[in-house]
């Protein structure tokens, strides 16, 4: 077999950050929570799980058009509400 110079240091430096690189954050929507806070947490790419105690549309009113304008998805499913950063889209397959 031939050589194969492989520079791993000078790949990782080539590599852009992960994708998907955010983090899950677990909270509870219930009005007490600056909506702004939501939407920088989706700006940062992270995927909100809030719980929601009250009514839904109410709640995430405030914050639910920044997000979609940002790209970013809202799904409610059972009591939370699933909120994604953009380009990393809610998988609902398994629901059917």
């Amino acid at each position: 077999m031939g050589d194969f110079d492989l520079d791993l240091q000078t790949a990782e430096g080539e590599l852009d950050e992960a994708e998907g690189g955010g983090r899950v954050v677990l909270g509870v929507l219930d009005g007490t929570t600056d909506p702004i806070t939501w939407v920088e947490h989706v700006e940062s790419g992270d995927v909100l799980v809030l719980s929601v105690e009250g009514d839904l549309n109410e709640l995430a009113a405030p914050f639910a058009r920044d997000i979609r304008d940002l790209g970013g998805e809202l799904m409610h499913f059972r009591d939370f509400l699933v909120v994604s950063p953009p380009g990393r889209d809610i998988d609902t397959d398994r629901l059917e």
